[in-house]
């Protein structure tokens, strides 16, 4: 069968997948697996680095109060020459918790990466990528406005771009995520006032009316440890918010909550089985170690993991 057909044949399976699951995104804002940044990352002089391959992925994640996120990934790759790529990443969100239940395409990713050093003992890596938001961030349920963490998407359009070095043990990893917008999340206190919550369990979210996130700066550093065919990899991912998130309060005020910059710092533990050079499995499990004061992105995850298949053409 030419291998264009097959190509195509799996892309349409992983769509048709996406649609007929129930699940969601990333820990973060989801630029932590874009392109350079991706976490167990392969080098190897045997089999090209950049290969056009398939990942589909299952992520459930849990957060500090009921929302429990899940999230079904496609994640293709195609190799546009031997030191350039282009991901697509393909998300599908559920959102189950005490104020509402939600669902629906998540931000979609888009990344080109190049190599920009192919030593014998090192590659670099350069990437340069947007999110696409799927919906302003402005579900509600019965007329009350749901806070971020129910939300299938940020409803911003963001920057992105990292850089990666990578060795036969080591990953190191860093990049920048901006967004231009605010979205149109409606969430306030005083909104579910005399609803069906209790205000006091309400109070518990961050408000985050017309949110504009700010920006990101994340390292990931990885120690790999590889073998035939079953790999680990120990590693730590701090994310930094440089400067505050804007919302808007109830006199209709913009102004920048505190607590919203600083650290948030996660342990990563992942490992694989090669079926052969092609085919593998995946598992990731990741811990939150530190969180900033205030979220009103609803990003934070106590505790996350993440099943992948991934197929190399």
């Amino acid at each position: 069968m030419p291998r264009s057909i097959t190509l195509l044949g799996a892309v349409l399976f992983v769509l048709l997948t996406i649609n007929h699951c129930l699940s969601q995104g990333c820990s973060d804002a989801g630029f932590c697996t874009m392109g350079a940044m991706k976490p167990d990352q392969p080098f190897s002089k045997k089999i090209e680095l950049k290969l056009r391959s398939m990942e589909i992925s299952f992520y459930r994640g849990s957060t500090p109060l009921t929302p429990v996120i899940y999230v079904a990934t496609a994640d293709l790759n195609f190799s546009l020459n031997s030191k350039t790529s282009f991901q697509v990443k393909l998300p599908y969100q559920a959102v189950t918790g005490r104020l509402a239940n939600t669902s629906g395409l998540g931000d979609i990713s888009l990344c080109l990466t190049r190599n920009i050093l192919k030593g014998k003992n090192v590659d670099v890596n350069l990437s340069i990528g947007t999110k696409l938001a799927t919906n302003k961030s402005d579900k509600d349920e019965n007329g009350y406005p749901l806070p971020m963490y129910y939300q299938t998407s940020l409803g911003s359009y963001d920057f992105i771009t990292g850089i990666s070095v990578i060795s036969r043990n080591w990953l190191f990893a860093t990049g920048i995520q901006h967004p231009f917008n605010k979205n149109g999340n409606q969430f306030l206190w005083t909104a579910w006032q005399g609803g069906p919550e209790d205000i006091t369990y309400v109070q518990r979210y961050s408000n985050s009316k017309e949110l504009k996130r700010g920006t990101d700066v994340m390292i990931r550093v990885e120690r790999n440890f590889r073998f035939s065919q079953w790999n680990f990899t120990l590693g730590l991912l701090p994310i930094y918010r440089i400067n505050h998130d804007e919302i808007t309060d109830g006199t209709g005020k913009r102004i920048k909550p505190d607590g919203t910059t600083g650290l948030a710092l996660s342990g990563i533990f992942t490992t694989g089985y090669g079926f052969n050079v092609r085919s593998g499995v995946k598992l990731l499990i990741g811990h939150k170690i530190a969180q900033r004061d205030e979220n009103p992105d609803g990003l934070t995850r106590e505790l996350v993991t993440s099943f992948s298949y991934y197929y190399r053409f």
